[in-house]
């Protein structure tokens, strides 16, 4: 990932210093089982841990000969240790040593980004709470449907954070296992006891069963998981980017001093990070993609899988790691302008009451269809001539004719269709939420 978009923790977990530090601890836990099982010297094992130091640019100078980049970190590795160095990757193959590494890798960035998705998680719930009680117009097929809050998007979206909590543990465990069972994964040259003191020694689980790698499926699961977790960022980054369009004009980024929108035109203030975070959510997207084709590899093992690996594992972290930063950042610095959330709910003259309408009429007696057909002829001369839909339900002598004058009322009211926000809020948040305190006059 390019450096634009790279964070500092995360990107020094991907550092090549980082990756062969993994691979020197693989293989001093290998060691230490190796020794306490009596398949090297006991007294070998002090001595490569005191020696034992590499150099990425000497590994690196190796590599332009030997081609092969765990055989010239095990090189490097004997430059420094000497004669023990013969016992340092006894009995394993590379595969043993990288995708165990990876899980160590794998695991650390995790935890990283699990961090960042309850960080968000607080920000989100933050912001239900503060506008919880905003009421906005509510849109289908982008068109304005019925009201709602502004609070209602920030419970949505921490409920699917919540999920991406969930989903992200999961697929930190399911790559958190580390395999030393050989070249096919038989155990020829070493018994499955030294791989599971390996693993316990690293903080891992064994797998079951392996061929000469980890099966990828694992992997899969954790870049698939970031994707989710990219478009839900996606998902609110694209809310923000309408709110903040000129006509809409509900809400928008938070704008620095100092900071400028266009090189042309000075006015401007662009929702620019909303659609960077939705453009890197499809390069993520992209990478979920590499990660389930590289689960099919020939036989026990191929190595088509390494080079795409070596890119989207280090890129696919470090752009959520990212993501989730800014995110939360646009969240809780989100400009809220309540007047104009208002003042778009006012814009159709009252023609969004008229589910609440339609129910009152049925209620009282009328067939639905026909209900139907009254609402709708009126609310459609209002759109069209616009003319406000209350006045005209008031002058319509099939809907005075059934409904008393509090009856209309209680459907243009908008806490009628807000009544139930609480309720929301207390499946999502727990009890305690305050009531519903009203709407703003219509």
């Amino acid at each position: 990932m390019i450096s634009r978009y790279t964070l500092p923790e995360m990107g020094a977990i991907w550092t090549e210093q980082n990756r062969f530090q993994k691979w020197l601890d693989v293989e001093i836990a290998a060691c230490e089982a190796n020794a306490e099982a009596g398949n090297i010297p006991a007294d070998a094992v002090p001595v490569i841990k005191a020696k034992a130091k590499f150099e990425v640019e000497r590994i690196r100078e190796l590599e332009k000969t030997l081609d092969h980049d765990v055989i010239a970190f095990t090189t490097n590795l004997a430059e420094h240790i000497g004669e023990q160095a013969r016992w340092v990757h006894y009995g394993l193959t590379s595969s043993d040593v990288v995708d165990t590494a990876n899980a160590l890798l794998l695991r650390e960035a995790g935890g990283l980004m699990l961090d960042k998705l309850q960080r968000l998680s607080d920000v989100l719930k933050e912001r239900a709470l503060e506008h919880k009680d905003t009421p906005m117009i509510g849109r289908t097929h982008g068109v304005h449907a019925e009201p709602t809050t502004f609070g209602m998007n920030f419970a949505l979206w921490y409920e699917e954070n919540r999920r991406n909590l969930d989903r992200m543990t999961r697929a930190t465990t399911g790559v958190s296992y580390g395999k030393l069972s050989g070249a096919v994964g038989t155990f020829a040259h070493l018994e499955p006891e030294i791989e599971e003191r390996v693993c316990f020694l690293l903080g891992l689980r064994p797998a079951s069963v392996s061929t000469q790698v980890i099966q990828r499926d694992r992997y899969a699961e954790f870049v698939c998981t970031l994707a989710i977790i990219a478009s839900t960022i996606e998902k609110m980054a694209l809310q923000v980017r309408h709110w903040q369009r000129t006509e809409v004009g509900e809400a928008q980024e938070y704008f620095r001093p100092g900071q400028k929108g266009s090189s042309a035109m000075p006015h401007k203030r662009n929702p620019i990070l909303s659609e960077r975070l939705c453009g890197m959510a499809r390069v993520v997207r992209g990478y979920a993609m590499t990660a389930l084709e590289n689960n099919a590899l020939w036989h026990e093992r191929d190595i088509s899988h390494s080079s795409a690996e070596r890119v989207i594992l280090p890129d696919a972290c470090i752009a959520v790691d990212y993501m989730l930063a800014k995110a939360t950042t646009l969240i809780e610095k989100l400009i809220v302008h309540p007047d104009k959330l208002l003042a778009n709910l006012n814009l159709t003259r009252g023609i969004v009451f008229s589910g609440q309408l339609l129910l009152e009429l049925t209620a009282a007696g009328v067939a639905r269809e026909e209900a139907y057909y009254w609402v709708q002829r009126n609310a459609h001369k209002s759109w069209d001539e616009g003319i406000d839909f209350r006045a005209l339900v008031e002058q319509d002598s099939d809907i005075t004719a059934r409904l008393t004058p509090a009856q209309i009322e209680h459907a243009f009211d908008v806490r009628t269709q807000l009544k139930n926000v609480d309720r929301v809020f207390e499946r999502v948040f727990g009890k305690g939420i305050h009531k519903y305190s009203g709407a703003l006059p219509l």
